[in-house]
């Protein structure tokens, strides 16, 4: 008897540890760290073992706190990605299928890769495209000419794998560089110039017709912007547009063309280029408009405002999105200018990524979009020369992909934040780290930490009644997932 009592206390025993140790790993399970560290082995990987509350051997005090307000919510986030231009699918066509699939799914499958929801395209080319070329024959205003031929050799394959790839849908918007050179006052489809009046109602339809092209080739247009860069006179295509001329442009001929096109439900983003003026000089002249506001679904920019030298303009999107709540505000374009091949591993580039996108969410931003998804191992091809840097190149002589640390910065948001997330509101107590939280659909909470300086800092992570206390190495960012 004595010993059955033996055996039953000792078999409740190992079942109350074996419970006990279920609950702990229940409890440990409820927050995963997903850390990208220079120095390191670290590339979105699973490191709870950063959690020092999960380590009762080596308890950390925390300099930072970090405290998340679940009650408190801003914008719906649509979804993060990268320019589709004619240079990446051109780099595209050249790898192997094997590394195709393998890029296609570094990019847009949310479990194997980054979930890439996002996209954008040129309407006929950009600088990053082989050449310059149109839809239409020269001086051809009625458009009987149009035809897409062109983008069916790379572009239009590589889009539709991509929308494949990512489970059937890709928010999709597009973009002009340039009218065609008869439209403007220069005859150049380059270095800047204006669209000749003569020419509004054409160039109008020509998006149209564009939209309505790629959607028979199976293709969904979500939106599009006016111009890209519409203040900037490039030697590439390029186009000039006041402020006043893109708002008479929009009010008088596109939005009411898109309309009568059956294409009113697009989404029409202004302006497109540097943040700074955009409240000033873009912003309140269309918003305040009803007669053109009517149109329009938000305003677009770029960070390339720092080319001069000085900071990036965050506040300028703060200043839009408070006073205008209910437009949008979506980052069209950004990248590393200047290639330089024995930079692929450049870390500060990755942190400038992080730098933006936690800024630009943190000020309302509902969308973020890379410049080219891809390019060679010259930063190309471009046919100005004008050659950048992508989150993943291609050696093409090799048939090798070079991921840079700017895709896994980058993947620390698109991977985790999903469309029709909220973003959530916080309290970060020190400048020495920067933070943003969004609410999935699901109820699942993500909150994106980066450390810029030298040494790893300690910070706690506080989210309702829940505490923990987090260790970030030195230059490096982590996703933590409730």
């Amino acid at each position: 008897m004595k010993t059955k009592q033996i055996f039953l206390s000792a078999f409740i025993l190992i079942q109350l540890s074996c419970f006990t140790s279920k609950l702990t790993a229940q409890k440990n399970s409820k927050i995963k760290v997903f850390t990208t560290a220079e120095n390191s082995n670290l590339k979105l990987s699973l490191s709870n073992d950063l959690i020092s509350n999960n380590n009762t051997t080596q308890q950390k005090k925390s300099t930072v706190s970090i405290k998340i307000d679940t009650g408190k919510t801003d914008q719906t986030f649509i979804g993060i990605g990268g320019a589709i231009t004619d240079a990446s699918a051109e780099v595209f066509a050249k790898l192997s299928p094997k590394r195709q699939k393998e890029f296609l799914a570094a990019y847009y499958d949310k479990n194997k890769g980054i979930g890439y929801t996002l996209a954008r395209t040129n309407i006929h080319s950009c600088d990053f495209s082989s050449d310059s070329y149109t839809y239409v024959s020269e001086g051809d205003k009625e458009l009987k000419t149009f035809n897409i031929d062109h983008d069916r050799k790379y572009r239009i394959p590589l889009i539709k794998k991509a929308i494949e790839t990512a489970g059937g849908k890709l928010t999709l918007f597009v973009s002009p560089w340039s009218p065609p050179a008869f439209m403007k006052d220069n005859n150049d489809i380059l270095h800047g110039g204006v669209l000749l009046p003569e020419f509004a109602s054409s160039w109008a339809l020509y998006y149209a017709k564009f939209i309505k092209a790629y959607e028979k080739e199976g293709i969904p247009v979500w939106g599009l912007t006016i111009q890209n860069e519409p203040m900037a006179k490039q030697r590439w295509e390029s186009c000039i547009y006041t402020p006043e001329a893109e708002r008479d442009f929009l009010k008088n001929y596109l939005g009411p063309t898109l309309e009568k096109e059956g294409l009113g439900s697009k989404k029409i983003i202004i302006w497109d280029h540097n943040r700074g003026d955009m409240l000033e000089k873009r912003a309140n002249l269309v918003f305040s408009d009803p007669e053109v506001s009517k149109y329009t679904w938000g305003i677009g920019f770029h960070w390339y405002e720092t080319w001069n030298g000085g900071p990036p303009q965050f506040e300028s999107v703060a200043k839009v999105h408070e006073s205008f709540p209910n437009k949008n505000l979506i980052f069209t374009e950004g990248c590393i200018e200047k290639f330089d091949a024995s930079k692929y591993q450049f870390w500060g580039n990755a942190e400038r990524y992080g730098l933006n996108m936690l800024n630009d969410f943190n000020n309302g931003t509902v969308a973020w979009t890379d410049w080219n998804i891809l390019l060679d191992q010259n930063g190309g091809p471009n046919h100005v020369g004008n050659f950048c840097f992508a989150p993943i190149h291609a050696d093409t002589t090799k048939d090798e992909l070079i991921y840079t640390p700017m895709y896994y910065y980058i993947g620390h948001f698109s991977k985790f934040i999903r469309p029709n997330a909220k973003r959530v509101l916080e309290t970060v107590s020190d400048k020495s780290l920067l933070s943003t939280s969004f609410k999935n659909s699901d109820g699942q909470l993500i909150i994106i930490v980066m450390n810029q300086s030298e040494k790893e800092i300690v910070y706690s992570l506080e989210n309702q009644n829940v505490k923990n206390t987090i260790t970030i190495p030195a230059h490096a960012i982590q996703t933590i997932v409730y």
